[in-house]
């Protein structure tokens, strides 16, 4: 299976649609399978005393309220009509990550998009968790900040909302849906895990690439990374660790003003993050250990025989110095020298003729 690659436009729009028209044929060159943006009612998502991230004040370079600055980011309803359409004109799956209940209806049942994207910053919002998984639709969860513990949590509310259990939610009743065999399958069924760093761009050390494998072991789930480094290595080295989902913010200039872009790559650097990820995936292979077709073609070239040193007649012992060992592969293998000692030619050799 494909690793399934998405383009994170996000807000790097800045709140235009041709901006945004832009970054989806800029994901489609690239070679992205799916563009993600982001769907919120600024005044459902902070309060007007919500301070921004440092982050964002450093990367923006001022200060303001979040809700001024979401304000300026945020795209209406039939913008995001206007969106899918270019997308399914480009053969580009539409994705968007909802932040509030609103937004989360108007992407289930209006545009209704196959997978849905939980945020990193939503991972403990049990009611809004709930009310993803009741879609029955594929969810694809972030786990940054998050502890084991929290993860753990909120698959529990995941599963329950799956099965639609009729029993009051409850942290009980989301610990045993999520320990029965049947939440466990839903989960592995529908729900891909990210590993995440919330930080914008992440620093290198923080990466700890090998989270994912304590998820992968602990959850026994399909494990993917959102990469907020810069550059292109760590998803790459995500993928080769066993990613089978690439999240990457992107942006048509890292020079835009907005919280994102410098975090983000340019055109360019998608389209080479996203050919070295294909390429890498492909160098995996199967696991099998065996010789390739072009391998064969070249052992015997390669390898070596068992060749006369000098000259050998018929009924002679061969001994360690009348057998020598070279190029090419086409005649007795070299393992077979120690049986072959002390044993009687059969034939008449020339110097270095294959034995």
């Amino acid at each position: 299976m494909s690793v399934f690659i998405i383009a994170e436009a996000g807000v790097n729009h800045n709140g235009d649609i041709e901006t945004a028209f832009r970054l989806i044929d800029a994901a489609v060159e690239a070679g992205a399978d799916a563009i993600k943006f982001q769907t919120f009612s600024s005044e459902k998502l902070a309060t007007s005393f919500a301070d921004q991230a440092m982050y964002q004040r450093e990367n923006i370079g001022k200060k303001q309220s979040q809700l001024d600055m979401l304000k300026q980011l945020e795209l209406s309803h039939d913008e995001f009509h206007k969106l899918v359409e270019h997308c399914r004109a480009n053969n580009i799956e539409f994705l968007s990550t909802a932040f509030d209940f609103g937004s989360l209806e108007f992407l289930t049942n209006e545009i209704n998009v196959r997978k849905l994207k939980i945020p990193s910053g939503e991972i403990t919002n049990g009611p809004f968790l709930l009310a993803h998984a009741l879609t029955g639709k594929e969810i694809i969860l972030s786990t940054g900040m998050a502890t084991l513990d929290e993860v753990t949590m909120a698959l529990g509310v995941l599963a329950f909302g799956y099965l639609r259990r009729d029993e009051k939610p409850s942290t009980k009743a989301f610990e045993s849906v999520y320990c029965s065999d049947i939440g466990k399958q839903m989960l592995k069924e529908k729900v891909t895990l990210l590993h995440c760093t919330t930080d914008y761009p992440c620093a290198v050390a923080d990466v700890n690439l090998r989270a994912m494998d304590t998820m992968a072991d602990a959850f026994d789930m399909s494990v993917g990374y959102s990469d907020h480094s810069e550059g292109i290595v760590i998803p790459i080295a995500a993928v080769a660790r066993g990613a089978v989902l690439i999240e990457k913010h992107f942006t048509l200039d890292r020079n835009l003003p907005g919280p994102d872009h410098k975090a983000s790559l340019q055109p360019n650097e998608l389209k080479e993050m996203i050919n070295a990820v294909r390429d890498v995936q492909c160098a995996l292979g199967d696991g099998v250990k065996f010789p390739r077709g072009t391998e064969l073609n070249n052992r015997n070239v390669i390898r070596k025989s068992l060749v006369a040193a000098q000259r050998i007649k018929k009924g002679d012992v061969f001994t360690e110095k009348n057998i020598e060992i070279k190029r090419p592969g086409t005649g007795h293998s070299p393992m077979e020298y120690w049986s072959l000692l002390g044993s009687t030619s059969q034939k008449d050799y020339e110097i270095e003729e294959i034995i």
